[in-house]
């Protein structure tokens, strides 16, 4: 991915090395979403936070200043690059239709946040709380991402970033409030569907993102999109549940199939149509 040169966005915040509380999400949620928050992906946090609190040893010494590698230095960097490029797309997008883009902030943390979803750690992953409009990350994840999902690359990474801005652009619509609405009136399994449909959608998004940003910028190289659907196929919730436990159980998937997630990120790139992401129309 050409990144190098791109701008870098004035809307992050860094938390890293802020002490975290020593507590984090847990009590009451099912087995699978326990299972997809251990594999470290994308949660919604608006699901999972504040519903009680586990013991977790603290993950770094308060009394420490943070001190990050070159390597997480470079993408700290590189994550300023892909959100300021998302802000730029979807700017324009948003303009087109005459709307107005509000940019969200992106934290950097390390460890555990508090978030106005409630208190995280980073065993959740990437995630968007629609509370405060702020994508939260802990940079390790992209190790996770390389060494245990199999997903490594620049854009593999930029792909997880412009998915949880998908989720920011759910909320400007109002398609999130509408979904969280239906959500708690709906059984566990059609809550279940709902959650695939948001989750297939930001994949869709950010397949939009991707489409213009390189019609403009000429950010993408050869083996690029390669990377981004190996990512996608690499966090199905099939996939997941068969790594995990060996069986597979479709009613409760969260975020959809490996399938689904390469299809509807694959759609979003080749149309860069808003219109084209309408999995609520066609997932069933």
């Amino acid at each position: 991915m050409r990144w190098g040169d791109g701008r870098r966005s004035d809307n992050v915040e860094d938390r890293r090395g802020t002490p975290g509380s020593g507590r984090m999400i847990g009590g009451g949620l099912g087995t699978v979403l326990l299972v997809l928050v251990a594999l470290y992906f994308g949660v919604d946090p608006s699901i999972i936070l504040n519903q009680g609190g586990l013991p977790l040893p603290n993950t770094q010494d308060s009394a420490a200043p943070y001190s990050a590698s070159p390597e997480e230095q470079r993408q700290a960097d590189f994550v300023s690059v892909v959100l300021g490029d998302t802000e730029d797309t979807w700017r324009a997008l948003f303009k087109r239709s005459g709307q107005e883009y509000e940019e969200p902030k992106l934290v950097l943390f390390s460890g555990s946040v508090q978030s106005a979803c409630g208190m995280a750690s980073a065993a959740v992953g990437p995630f968007y709380c629609p509370a405060d409009r702020k994508v939260y990350i802990d940079l390790r994840f992209y190790g996770d991402l390389q060494n245990k999902f199999g997903a490594p690359g620049d854009f593999a990474q930029a792909y997880v970033i412009a998915h949880e801005i998908g989720h920011h652009v759910q909320n400007l619509l109002g398609i999130a409030d509408k979904v969280q609405s239906l959500r708690a009136r709906a059984s566990q399994a059609e809550s279940n569907k709902l959650s695939v449909m948001m989750e297939l959608q930001a994949d869709c998004l950010a397949g939009v993102w991707a489409h213009h940003a390189d019609r403009a910028r000429h950010i993408l190289e050869e083996g690029d999109v390669e990377e981004a659907l190996n990512a996608a196929s690499s966090i199905g919730d099939d996939r997941l549940q068969r790594q995990a436990r060996g069986t597979v159980t479709p009613d409760s998937f969260t975020h959809g199939t490996s399938a689904q997630r390469v299809q509807w990120f694959r759609r979003g790139l080749e149309t860069g149509s808003f219109g084209q992401c309408n999995t609520f129309a066609s997932v069933k």
